[in-house]
């Protein structure tokens, strides 16, 4: 009987949008009385860009992260449907 390996790209892939789901519907979720808990969250990251200026071209970096507890749930629910594939 031949095994299946299982991509770790896919998993990646499925935690990804499992935060990006998540956190769209906890944004969402927010403007809802009862379900105010789940736009409860933390945001981290370069809080104002940094420009890397070399006369010929300006380069801005910036990077902002935007954690929910919908967010949380839907990477573990990834994780769940990749483990059961």
């Amino acid at each position: 009987m031949a095994t299946r390996e299982k991509n770790v790209w896919i998993l990646i892939l499925f935690i990804l949008c499992g935060i990006v789901v998540g956190g769209l519907l906890g944004e969402l979720a927010g403007h809802v009385d009862f379900l105010w808990w789940l736009s409860y969250g933390e945001t981290f990251g370069i809080s104002e860009p940094i420009t890397l200026d070399l006369q010929v071209i300006s380069i801005t970096f910036g990077l902002m992260f935007k954690i929910n507890i919908a967010s949380i749930i839907g990477m573990i629910l990834a994780i769940f449907i990749y483990r059961k594939v």
